[in-house]
């Protein structure tokens, strides 16, 4: 199915190098969502960034209550023929005997990329492409049953738009014989399947899954049409409180029973599509076009290449590019890009700080450059002054960057410094992009450095409730379990401190001993300024009940952190899965990390925060 077919985007190696052809009249066509790139005349430019603009209006008509924007934004490269899009496609799909593709959706965090061949044929070249958009819009729902997301996607992949009507819901002959010739899943089933159950990854099982869940949503979404009713809406509305899928459809569908008696009957009988016919309007004068040079051009197909994972070719480009015009900022930004992929963060940030001083009103590179500069640990005022306002800056330029809110907010509380404003950050990056994890599990560790370890645990069961792996599940609940470890230790400590104040108060006479170290020590260490190293664990000390002691060893310099209560201490994994038992005091030894630390004045005891786990 689609969703199989491109997947193959994402994981292809490089093979073939792309020679440079010379084009002329490449334009842009800049609209209210969409930027359009285009080797085929402004009138048909015009007409690919028209339909999208209305393809985004079909959304926001039939789920008006959805967010049908993207937190990245969406450049369309529509070519005029096959030569210059097999140049660019996916080099698995140049093989003899491959599919021809019309069209091709690539989704990033930081941008996505539409490819289209504008002299495609068949009844619906762009069915791909719209297929994969309707799951990047739904992908900004909080969370979606793998059903609904299939099946809205194989619904609106046939849309067919005109200035006049929208037509909606064109059946799939290939839907219809696999269904008529193979038993329907149970509702029951259909209704709970996630992403690892095997209908949704074995070949035969996964076809009649979304085949059905195609016919599902067809027919709700037609009945709904036909009745004036909205039953498909308030299953969503359902969702997002939390009601588990089988439960909503019974509420929202009635009788599971009889709507699979009614799938079937409908299966059987002629499939209807419907049009829109209240009018989709969209004010040409809104787009911008201007003509693109030869060498813009190429700055654009090279960043393509690199997000297509061509990346001979795409470096091949790049150097021809960079020839022309040193100071092509796109250009810098996808060898930094290459770079930050290949875990090159050395020569990354080289070609970042590069790009944002030609051009600092790039977005991407002042993120990139910040989130780099972040992961080789922060030394100095004058570096975090630089962080703070990269971040700040990619905000300002692009309002609706998800990441940039995250990374800014992890940056607050690393340096354990405008947490409620972190705290803020967190919940706008949530907003902007509900689907993502990551912003979910960084919303907890801003709590917890804010030592509300009850809400960051609320966060992470929240988060639990739409993960949409296992992998994804795992990650949650292995920081939720530290999160409540950490909350029952901190618990502890707050009882033994409050019975040491009553037996001291209690005691007139009693007159505590000065030291040099101890409790003095611990008061001086708690304001001394946060720093970071990164290197090699060493020699790691562990004493009753939870006290640990560790050198990090960072190319000869070595610093002891301490921990009174290791529960406390923050342990993440970057491109790396801790396994479930994880225990500091014996796995820690040996490995890459990234601490966090505060720096004791008088450098006896530096009070370890947060450990990263590095492969």
């Amino acid at each position: 199915m689609l969703k199989r077919l491109l997947a193959l985007v994402i994981v292809l190696a490089p093979l073939a190098s792309v020679g440079r052809e010379k084009r002329e009249n490449w334009l842009e066509v800049s609209g209210p969502h969409f930027t359009v790139f285009s080797d085929g005349g402004e009138k048909d430019a015009r007409r690919i960034a028209d339909q999208f603009e209305r393809m985004r209006l079909v959304f926001h008509t039939a789920f008006p209550n959805m967010q049908v924007d993207s937190s990245a934004p969406v450049f369309v490269i529509a070519v005029k023929d096959a030569k210059t899009f097999q140049a660019l496609e996916p080099e698995a799909y140049l093989k003899k005997g491959q599919l021809q593709l019309a069209g091709l959706f690539l989704r990033a965090p930081d941008k996505n990329y539409v490819l289209l061949r504008m002299d495609a044929g068949g009844e619906h070249p762009y069915a791909t492409v719209y297929h994969e958009y309707t799951h990047l819009l739904l992908s900004k729902s909080e969370w979606i049953p793998l059903w609904l997301d299939e099946g809205l996607a194989e619904f609106y992949q046939n849309t067919d738009i005109s200035e006049k009507h929208t037509v909606l819901g064109e059946a799939s002959a290939d839907d219809i014989l696999w269904l008529r010739q193979n038993r329907l899943l149970p509702l029951t089933t259909l209704l709970a399947v996630d992403h690892n159950s095997p209908y949704y990854h074995e070949e035969k099982k996964g076809s009649i899954f979304y085949a059905e869940s195609w016919a599902l949503a067809h027919y709700l979404q037609v009945k709904d049409k036909q009745e004036g009713s909205d039953r498909l809406r308030d299953y969503m509305i359902l969702l997002r409180k939390q009601v588990d899928p089988v439960t909503a459809a019974t509420q929202a569908f009635g009788d599971l029973k009889q709507l699979q008696a009614a799938l079937e009957r409908y299966i059987e009988g002629p499939l209807f599509s419907f049009k829109l016919t209240k009018a989709l309007p969209v004010d040409d004068a809104l787009f911008k076009v201007k003509p693109i040079t030869p060498t813009q051009a190429d700055a654009v197909r090279a960043d393509f290449l690199a997000y297509n994972q061509r990346e001979n070719d795409s470096r091949a480009l790049l150097s021809q590019v960079l020839q022309d015009d040193a100071n092509n900022t796109l250009a810098l930004e996808t060898m930094g890009y290459l770079e930050f992929r290949a875990g090159r963060l050395d020569q990354a940030q080289k070609w970042f700080e590069q790009a944002v001083k030609l051009d600092s009103q790039s977005y991407l590179a002042n993120y990139y450059f910040a989130s780099i500069a972040m992961s080789h640990g922060v030394a100095g005022e004058e570096s975090e002054r630089e962080i703070e306002s990269s971040l700040q800056k990619a905000i300002k330029l692009s309002p609706a960057f998800a990441a940039a809110y995250d990374r800014l907010a992890v940056f607050y509380a690393m340096r354990y410094k405008n947490l409620d404003q972190a705290h803020l950050l967190t919940l706008k990056a949530i907003q902007l992009d509900p689907g993502h994890i990551a912003f979910r599990l960084d919303a907890a560790r801003v709590l917890q450095a804010m030592r509300r370890d009850q809400d960051a645990v609320a966060v992470l069961q929240a988060a639990l409730k739409v993960a949409r792996t296992s992998a994804e599940a795992s990650e949650i609940q292995y920081q939720l379990q530290a999160v409540q470890h950490a909350e029952a230790a901190r618990t502890e400590d707050e009882e033994i401190e409050r019975q040491y104040r009553e037996a001291t108060a209690a005691a007139k006479d009693y007159e505590p001993e000065k030291t040099d170290t101890g409790a003095e020590e611990k008061e001086e260490n708690l304001k001394g300024p946060h720093r970071s190293i990164i290197g090699t664990v060493s020699n790691v000390r562990c004493s009753p009940p939870a006290v640990i002691d560790l050198d990090v060893n960072a190319g000869g310099k070595v610093v002891t952190l301490h921990a009174r209560n290791y529960y406390q201490v923050q342990f993440t994994a970057l491109n790396y899965t801790a396994k479930p038992e994880f225990q500091p005091c014996t796995d820690l030894e040996g490995m890459h990390v990234r601490a966090e630390y505060v720096e004791s004045v008088s450098a006896k005891i530096n009070g370890l925060v947060t450990i990263e786990l590095h492969k």
